[in-house]
Order: C-alpha cells, then structure tokens, then sequence
C-alpha cells in the first residue's frame, strides 16, 4: 500500500484532512496519510513571501527527509483594506507565532475606523504536493466575506470569531466545525489537489 505524509504534527488537521481525501478520492483509506509527528526532524523555516512557496518548503522537506511522497498547506486572512495583509504573516501579525488573541487585538484596532462597505477579506489556503520523482503542484483554495467589528463565536480559531463568509449570517466561530470544514479554503484547496494524491498513491 503507498502511503503520503502530511506535513503536519497537528491530530485534529490530520483527522480533518483524512475525512476530506475520504470523501475526494475512491479507494483511500485514513491509515494511507501519515502525520510527520511520526518522524524526527525540526520543523522548516518558511520564509517565503507566498502561501505556495511556504507550502512547498513544507512538502519539500518532507521529501527530502523520509522519501515518501508529501502534502502540506499554508494560509492566512487578507483583508482588502490591508492590501492582503496580514497574508502569509497571519499566525505573527502581532510579533509572536500563534498568539491568535494578540493577532485578532491587532487587527480589530487597525481596521477599527473602516466603514463596513470596506471591511471585504479572504480566507487562502494553498495545499502542495511534492512525490520523490520530482513531481510538484499546488492549489489553491479561498472562502470570500466580511470582517466583524468584534468577535461573535466560540468556535473555530485564529481570525474566524470575526470572519463573516459571504451570503451567511454567522462567523466561522459560530458555526459547526463539521458545516466549516466543507466550506473552508483549506477544504476546497485539497479538494481541488485530491486527483493529483490519487495519482500519487496510485488510487
């Protein structure tokens, strides 16, 4: 059986994605997708300036340090007003790496005077793919909407307290995990990456 790591040390991102190869790819079964918490190396400095490039560096790595085939993914919230930002600097918009209170603080007071005609924002997600033989491709993935001016939700983490996807009336935070897993841009960015992982795995 042909297995692929995922890039990732997080169970809940594992479980997730499994369930979404599940449903994309006919033949998979969960134990064919590996958590590179199941390795031992340090974790690669993405220092690219795209979500691709950092999920390449991801994947790539990956490859490099266990010869299976890899997937990994990047994203982040780019609100319009910002000019994409905070982009591929969303997990340290506020200075420390995964402070999601301090980000979200940050980002409520720099946007804070916008009028809500101007408050328009995505969540991107690109998910890559990286095979031994030297084959890449990245997709990407986005869910349109529009930024609160507090956070309403308990649900969900980083930024979705206070992201409104377009046509809906609640927050990220405020929904079911199960409703936001199958509308996210890190579900329609592996779905759209899912023929290339069957090809992968021989599927």
């Amino acid at each position: 059986m042909k297995q692929i790591v995922l890039a990732s040390r997080n169970e809940h991102k594992v479980g997730e994605l499994r369930a979404i190869l599940g449903e994309q790819i006919a033949g998979f079964e969960p134990s064919m997708l590996i958590a590179a918490g199941e390795f031992s190396f340090p974790e690669p400095v993405e220092d690219a300036v795209t979500f691709e490039g950092n999920a390449l560096i991801k994947a790539r790595q990956i490859v490099q340090e266990t010869g299976y085939a890899a997937i990994a993914d990047d994203s982040g919230l780019c609100v319009d007003v910002l000019g994409g930002s905070p982009g591929v600097f969303s997990a340290r918009w506020s200075g420390t790496h995964g402070n999601d209170a301090a980000n979200l603080d940050l980002l409520l007071g720099q946007l804070a005077d916008v009028p809500a005609t101007h408050r328009g924002a995505h969540f991107a997600c690109a998910a890559a793919l990286v095979t031994p033989g030297g084959f890449e491709h990245t997709e990407r993935g986005t869910i349109e909407g529009m930024l609160r001016y507090e956070r309403s939700g308990d649900g969900g983490f980083g930024y979705d307290p206070i992201f409104q996807p377009t046509g809906m009336e609640h927050t990220l935070a405020e929904i079911p995990a199960t409703e936001k897993n199958h509308i996210s841009h890190r579900y329609r960015a592996f779905a759209a990456l899912a023929p290339y992982i069957a090809r992968a795995l021989e599927l």
